[in-house]
């Protein structure tokens, strides 16, 4: 089954990243993957806001949701490797705030020399009103949607390989010669 999602390419044949109907499609995805980002990132922090989480940034609400993921605690490593980042010094800077608000505890692995961290009970109450509030909100109105949890498999499914695409190309890119640059 193929749907055109752009009905009138002339409308995109000046665009640089559109010269054909799949380039059109891929960067039309691209962009509302871009908006959604934006505007699950305002539902977050208004809802962090709203639940006494309001001096935590995008990034420290989505680790300190992470960390609350089946109540276990984590090393950073794997922290980072669920939000799919590289970028472990930042996201050490969100841990110690975080443990500085009280909301997780940094504890140091019975044996090795690594820490894990793991939710203070201060942190579960707010992420449990956090998550009530988040179903009434959010879930509730979603479920109205017709098949929704199938197409939210479906869709998280096909975003998951993507991701793995784009992660590559990204390698693959790496590996170029500067030879675009401007001459």
């Amino acid at each position: 089954m193929t749907t055109k999602l752009i009905d009138d390419m002339s409308l995109y044949r000046s665009w640089h990243l559109a010269q054909t109907e799949h380039d059109a499609i891929t960067t039309e995805f691209e962009w509302v993957v871009l908006r959604f980002n934006q505007a699950f990132e305002r539902f977050c922090l208004q809802l962090g806001s709203t639940v006494g989480l309001g001096n935590l940034s995008y990034q420290e609400l989505i680790i300190l949701n992470v960390i609350r993921m089946q109540d276990r605690p984590k090393p950073v490593t794997i922290i980072a490797r669920l939000l799919n980042r590289d970028d472990i010094p930042n996201i050490q800077y969100s841990l110690r705030k975080l443990a500085g608000l009280e909301l997780i505890v940094k504890q140091k692995e019975l044996q090795g020399k690594n820490y894990t961290y793991s939710m203070t009970d201060i942190g579960r109450r707010k992420l449990d009103v956090y998550a009530e509030l988040r179903g009434k909100l959010l879930t509730d109105q979603t479920s109205s949607i017709d098949s929704v949890d199938e197409k939210l498999q479906q869709t998280a499914r096909l975003i998951s390989m993507l991701t793995g695409i784009y992660d590559e190309a990204g390698r693959i890119s790496a590996t170029y010669s500067s030879t675009f640059d401007e001459e």
